[in-house]
């Protein structure tokens, strides 16, 4: 049996973002229920302990996760990576299904920390980790890709 993939709950239809809301993607879904594909869906910033729905947080220049309100809440999402890390590792993931621009899950791009809307070139937190693991990372947008790339 190949490896699981690892996938954004928020993806999946679960209400687990900051806004309390979801970003379902039903082809997603879909394939992964009728395909039966072998998937693990989490919320790092769950599993480090945030509410939902929380004030929306985006990486500073200076590395911290700071929320809205101006608290400083990277502890919450280091520790929710390091659950999702300890899964990779016994599972041995080795592929995921991220969503965008998530201070936690985002790939390639992130906010750029003003709060203004703007992005820049960067990854999420938990990205960045499960990079550093050798894990092949997609999102919401792409992940057909991880379809052709290991059929």
């Amino acid at each position: 049996m190949s490896s699981p993939i690892l996938v954004s709950l928020c993806l999946l239809g679960v209400p687990c973002r900051y806004d309390g809301k979801a970003k379902t993607y039903p082809e997603l879904a879909d394939f992964l229920e009728n395909e039966s594909v072998w998937h693990v869906a989490l919320c790092p910033e769950e599993e480090g302990g945030l509410p939902t729905p929380r004030p929306p947080a985006e990486i500073q220049p200076d590395g911290r996760i700071v929320n809205r309100r101006g608290e400083d809440v990277t502890d919450y999402f280091r520790k929710g990576c390091e659950k999702v890390l300890s899964v990779v590792r016994r599972y041995h993931v080795r592929r995921a299904i991220l969503k965008t621009l998530s201070p936690s899950c985002g790939y390639g791009k992130i906010y750029d920390g003003t709060f203004s809307g703007k992005c820049k070139q960067g990854n999420g937190l938990c990205a960045q980790m499960l990079k550093k693991e050798g894990v092949r990372i997609y999102n919401e947008k792409n992940w057909r890709d991880l379809l052709e790339s290991h059929s």
